[in-house]
């Protein structure tokens, strides 16, 4: 049982989706990220948080999906990209940090990550595969299915999910609205006609509803369609080694309401998204808008893109070069029918180079330009904007010869589109301007990254840090006395901290692990903190296996965060108070019945403590909460896990 990622450097994490992990599994991709040092999530309810990397939020974060992006509808980020992710149907994690990567896609100036499936394999007729089914408090019920029939000429890969849970209680005894109900299924088909070359088509659905203690609306829709294709061949020749291609359509229709989930409520202009979850369509300067008054909305976007790239080698060099593309149109419905809003190009080309100078010694470097145009569509700011944006990085790695000890530094500098939520969810531009659409400017981040990793028998640590800064970062503020005004506006800032590790083997059945993340940032502007920061965390784990059982223990602490930037953030929370630090622990215990068969049980929040996120939305009046008041945490939670494999 897994209780905190596990890094192969200190720059690029990589982790098996199938592994357990405490606490609770997942309900969605941004519940898994939070179990990564350095990633916190931004809480409104029971599921569908969005993701937060060192601080950074939204597209300076890409995620990714078998090399497809699969972009929300909602001008809140009610169902941002993680929400659609179903984190058992996938294989491996990848995190790649800061801007350290040209190879996928513009602007990936926190990091990249990439959810991917691994093509089974088979040396003769035969079917492959695993199952799941979790049960916890809360009424909580999930079930998993990940199915492969194949041969050596191709294979047939079903996967599947549904999960589903009630309001929870938190620390206090105190009812949650949280509750939610999701499922995803997907099909690929492969034709590998010889072990050096894969064609696959995909396509999937799913959907689902969830409550929002955080919102004055719900999400009574999350409908995905999504259909790929990707060609890889492999060993060509001496020099042109691989050559890889894909396509893909991802497309969410997303309906959000105040009665399908809950009873409409009283309007409350103080309270945090109130006004922002029906989205930009609509106008949000009427401070006395009542929410009582049954209201839905209904936004669609589809995605289309794709990607291309070869790869040579040489004695000591390694190049990989291609081209990508996506396009996506969002669209919101009223009485007439369809209305389309904005549409989205990027068009990119890139290069990454590695020198493989000596056994100890390996240089990465890498650039890409990307042309990136937007097409607005809305009454009150038609028109187009473009810009041509540069990106590239150069990296050092260095491994000792005499221990096992790597090092490396690396500088990068990308510059950042603003994204749909940036350029048509607030209400006025920088300085006050009329219009965001028109105004606001592209990020520029130049960041160094440094970072050590020691692997010795029984110890393993590591660290990874960085310094950046940030020209035009993209800061949005809102009035004190009405929620429904925003502004995107822009500021330079400095932005700081790290992840630090460790894992030592006490005894052949004893292990103890740790991992430390801080992230600071300044808004140099005008001097102050920039807002959503998440505080330190630590994290301290205590593992024991014999034979076919094992069990583990997780302390995390979160220490309280007083550097906050008052009705400043972006375009899912603010800073409305400080938070106060806390502690939780969390237990599990596992039995390998069979090599097929394992059994596994814990207890999240042991302690049952009353607890809540420093990033959050303050919850709805609706739910009967006063102004300001952060949404709690799962008080304690059982929970009990079957899986299966063949």
């Amino acid at each position: 049982m897994t209780v905190s990622a596990p890094d192969i450097s200190p720059l690029t994490v990589v982790t098996n989706l199938k592994t357990p992990r405490q606490p609770v599994p997942a309900s969605d991709g941004s519940d898994y990220l939070k179990t990564i040092p350095g990633f916190s999530q931004i809480r409104n309810g029971g599921t569908n948080g969005d993701p937060v990397f060192r601080g950074m939020f939204g597209s300076r974060l890409r995620i990714l999906t078998n090399n497809s992006e699969m972009l929300g509808a909602c001008p809140a980020r009610m169902d941002a990209p993680s929400s659609y992710i179903s984190p058992e149907n996938f294989d491996v994690l990848t995190l790649v940090k800061g801007p350290e990567t040209v190879l996928w896609g513009p602007g990936n100036s926190a990091g990249t990550l990439r959810f991917d499936r691994i093509p089974p394999q088979f040396d003769k007729p035969g079917v492959q595969g695993s199952a799941s089914l979790l049960t916890a408090s809360n009424s909580r019920f999930d079930e998993n299915a990940d199915v492969s029939l194949g041969s050596e000429d191709g294979y047939i890969r079903l996967t599947g999910n549904k999960s589903r849970s009630s309001d929870y209680k938190d620390g206090n005894g105190d009812r949650v609205a949280s509750k939610w109900d999701k499922w995803n299924a997907d099909v690929a088909v492969g034709w590998t006609p010889d072990k050096d070359t894969l064609l696959e088509v995909s396509a999937g659905k799913g959907d689902g509803e969830a409550r929002y203690a955080g919102r004055s609306m719900d999400g009574s829709q999350f409908k995905r369609e999504s259909l790929g294709m990707r060609f890889e061949k492999s060993n060509i020749g001496e020099v042109f080694d691989k050559f890889e291609a894909s396509a893909y359509y991802n497309y969410a229709n997303h309906i959000m309401d105040n009665f399908t989930l809950r009873s409409p409520g009283t309007s409350s202009s103080s309270s945090m998204n109130s006004g922002m979850d029906m989205g930009s369509s609509m106008d949000m300067s009427d401070s006395s808008m009542d929410m009582s008054t049954p209201m839905a909305m209904q936004l669609d976007r589809r995605t289309v893109g794709g990607r291309m790239m070869g790869t040579w080698l040489w004695q000591d060099f390694q190049l990989q070069s291609g081209a990508d593309m996506q396009t996506n149109t969002h669209r919101s419905k009223d009485d007439s029918g369809w209305v389309k809003d904005a549409r989205f190009h990027d068009y990119g080309v890139f290069s990454e180079l590695t020198w493989f100078a000596n056994a100890d010694n390996k240089v990465i470097g890498g650039a890409r330009l990307d042309r990136a145009i937007v097409d607005n569509y809305t009454d009150t700011g038609a028109g187009s904007r473009s810009d041509t944006l540069p990106a590239g990085f150069v990296r050092f790695e260095h491994t000792l010869s005499d221990i096992p000890l790597m090092l490396y530094a690396g500088v990068g500098y990308t510059e950042r589109f603003p994204d749909y939520w940036e350029l048509f969810s607030p209400t006025y531009g920088p300085g006050g301007s009329a219009s965001a659409f028109d105004n606001v400017k592209t990020e520029k981040t130049t960041q160094l990254d440094i970072g050590a990793q020691y692997s010795g028998k029984r110890f393993t640590g590591w660290v990874s840090a960085y310094l950046g800064r940030v020209n035009d970062f993209i800061l949005f503020r809102y009035d004190p006395s009405d929620a429904y005004v925003s502004q995107a506006d822009n500021v330079d800032a400095t932005v700081m901290g790290g992840e630090t590790g460790f894992s030592y083997q006490i005894s052949d059945s004893w292990k103890t692990d740790a991992s430390l993340a801080y992230s600071w940032a300044e808004n140099t502007s005008d001097h102050k903190p920039l807002p959503q920061i998440p505080p330190l965390e630590a994290r301290l784990g205590l593992n024991w296996e014999s034979g076919n059982w094992s069990s583990g223990g997780l302390l995390r602490l979160v220490s309280s965060q007083h550097r906050i930037a008052d009705n400043e953030g972006n375009v899912v929370g603010k800073d409305f108070e400080k938070s106060a630090g806390f502690a939780i622990f969390s237990a599990n215990v596992a039995y390998q019945a069979t090599q097929n068969l394992k059994l596994s049980a814990g207890v999240d929040n042991l302690f049952d403590t009353a607890y809540s996120e420093h990033l959050n939305l303050a919850s709805n009046s609706t739910f009967g909460y006063s102004a300001n008041t952060p949404v709690t945490e799962p008080g304690r939670t059982w929970w009990a896990k079957v899986n299966v494999t063949f």
